[in-house]
């Protein structure tokens, strides 16, 4: 499994590293680095954890985190044969320079730079936009590259088409050891989410007592354990209500749920509307 606390993957001779990603799934560990990194969704779906936010994630996705903020995109494995594409920007704090940074002309880019300590994800008008940079940005080279990246990173601190991802009240608490404990925890909840997963069942799986566990769960995702099984299914009836096309009931029963009415209340609370109006929604769009 790999370490959170990897050596940098910028080379010291570049001020950037811009890499195409095509492989079967992309990175399933739970992981952080000293980087600022840029991510788009070229090809691929699934479940995406940044911080303490969970969310699916769609091709066309324009991601940014800050310097060690854990995060994770979990490719679904039910679309075998498919392939999982990206384009990823890995760039240090120093890529334009401290000296620069403090001058009153950079004060935009350290909000910018400030806000992706969060993790954010750039929608509408600018995510078109920015898509396209990105897209030719592995094409680019020597400080043609640097003037790309450059706009990209204008361009994002300009807009305010950002949303904002983990909580205000996140702090990253793992260590290298956590990271490798977590990525088990995500590993079997994802395997297992369908059915009803005992605190005791996660308790024998880390090696800790139940209370132990809580604790320590809490402590790392900033949410109880079973707040973060019910924002996997949620996430999942979401995916079931659009690409499935099921009802409401459907969706309930196949993301793990028991009740209907149980279903009905976390949906709306996690996403501000019904199932039915979540599902119609996507039609207009």
């Amino acid at each position: 499994m790999k370490t959170a606390l990897k050596k940098s993957p910028i080379p010291k001779t570049h001020a950037f590293v811009v890499q195409q990603l095509n492989q079967p799934i992309f990175d399933p560990n739970w992981h952080f680095h000293p980087e600022y990194q840029l991510f788009m969704v070229l090809k691929g779906q699934g479940t995406r954890f940044i911080g303490d936010h969970v969310k699916q994630f769609y091709m066309g996705d324009i991601t940014f985190t800050g310097p060690n903020l854990p995060h994770l995109w979990k490719s679904d494995t039910e679309d075998s044969g498919k392939r999982a594409e990206g384009i990823v920007v890995y760039f240090d704090y120093d890529f334009i320079g401290e000296s620069l940074l403090q001058k009153e002309e950079y004060i935009r880019l350290r909000h910018l730079f400030k806000k992706s300590l969060r993790g954010f994800d750039v929608i509408g008008k600018t995510a078109t936009i920015v898509g396209k940079k990105l897209k030719e940005l592995p094409n680019l080279q020597g400080f043609d590259a640097v003037l790309g990246l450059l706009h990209i990173l204008n361009l994002l601190s300009k807009t305010e088409d950002l949303k904002v991802l983990a909580s205000s009240g996140y702090t990253n608490t793992l260590r290298e050891g956590d990271t490798e404990r977590m990525n088990m925890v995500y590993a079997h909840v994802m395997k297992h989410f369908t059915r009803k997963i005992p605190i005791t069942e996660m308790a024998g799986l880390t090696n800790m007592t139940t209370s132990s566990f809580s604790r320590y769960f809490k402590t790392h995702a900033n949410k109880t354990f079973s707040e973060f099984v019910s924002e996997i299914r949620i996430g999942h009836a979401c995916k079931l209500l659009i690409d499935k096309k099921m009802n409401a009931s459907q969706a309930c029963y196949q993301s793990g749920f028991r009740t209907l009415s149980n279903f009905n209340r976390q949906f709306k609370a996690a996403t501000n509307c019904t199932p039915t109006a979540y599902k119609e929604s996507y039609k207009m769009k």
